[in-house]
């Protein structure tokens, strides 16, 4: 079945009410864009968040009278007349198979890989994490976790005890398993994330060495390296939480942060933490340092 994409441009207000109405007049799906160059890097839990200048774009049959649908979409009060808007053919294709062909194995230092399953490994002797992209965040792609990888690869956790804050797919706790950790714990306020996390573990054949918890259940312990890859609010406000899992002399690496929030996030652990020097990918940065005692 072939498709026709009709797009136009809203207001951060009004765009969810044009979505709605070009669901009213057939739209199979609705999705909403930038339009222009506004990133959103920080929403509040559970906050849905749009752009000032927000493309909202409905997704058609081909067969679907285009004409009547803009006809209708300008009698409302809330959009332009005449209406500016730009139509797409959309061919089918075997859309799984399309989303599969976009991800392959990417390396991160100089011995750590992350795999989807349906690739080969590049390079068996490294270590390989077996990792498909799905609902819990984290696949290496993004720079916050990809500089948490990187840093795993460059300092092994080898027989350490180590604890994912904000687990997600459990990429980062099943990344320093691989590297000889001796065990992790997993937390997340997600129970999706949690079963990500352990069917990853399971995956990866580190499922007998990573638990996980949701926080209202989660071990009162100390870890000698903590990994908290969340976002510069919870890092804050959640502080003297993180602080109390990381060892007298443990490790603690935090990212999710935007380079301009650093000072705040190292404000907020201080005197505790010795931090190294901030690493910085684009607009964000990860912190590294050494709990003083």
């Amino acid at each position: 079945m072939a498709w026709i994409q009709l797009t136009l441009s809203s207001s951060e207000e009004h765009a969810p009410r044009v979505g709605d109405m070009l669901m009213g007049n057939g739209a199979q799906a609705v999705t909403y864009r930038d339009g222009a160059d506004t990133p959103i890097f920080e929403p509040r839990p559970g906050e849905v968040t749009l752009w000032q200048n927000t493309l909202v774009t409905g997704l058609f049959d081909a067969e679907a009278d285009i004409k009547s649908v803009v006809t209708n979409l300008e009698k409302s009060s809330i959009l332009p007349t005449p209406l500016q808007y730009k139509t797409d053919a959309l061919e089918d294709k075997d859309w799984e198979r399309e989303w599969m062909d976009n991800f392959h194995p990417i390396q991160f230092g100089e011995r750590l890989w992350i795999c989807p399953s349906w690739r080969d490994i590049p390079d068996p002797s490294a270590v390989n994490i077996l990792l498909d992209p799905g609902m819990a965040f984290g696949t290496g792609t993004h720079p916050t976790t990809a500089m948490c990888l990187r840093w795993l690869d460059a300092n092994p956790p080898k027989d350490k005890t180590t604890l994912d804050f904000g687990c997600g797919s459990g990429i980062l706790g099943i990344a320093a398993l691989l590297f000889d950790a001796k065990h992790a714990i997993g937390i997340d306020i997600d129970q999706q994330a949690l079963i990500a996390t352990k069917d990853n573990a399971e995956r990866n054949g580190v499922s007998s060495k990573f638990d996980v918890f949701l926080p209202s259940e989660q071990p009162l312990t100390q870890v000698d390296l903590v990994l908290a890859n969340v976002l510069a609010g919870p890092l804050r406000e959640l502080s003297d939480t993180i602080l109390a899992f990381v060892k007298p002399g443990g490790q603690l690496v935090l990212s999710g942060i935007l380079e301009r929030q650093v000072s705040d996030v190292i404000q907020a652990y201080q005197p505790d933490i010795k931090f190294d020097t901030p690493v910085i990918d684009g607009d964000w940065a990860m912190l590294s340092g050494t709990r003083v005692g």
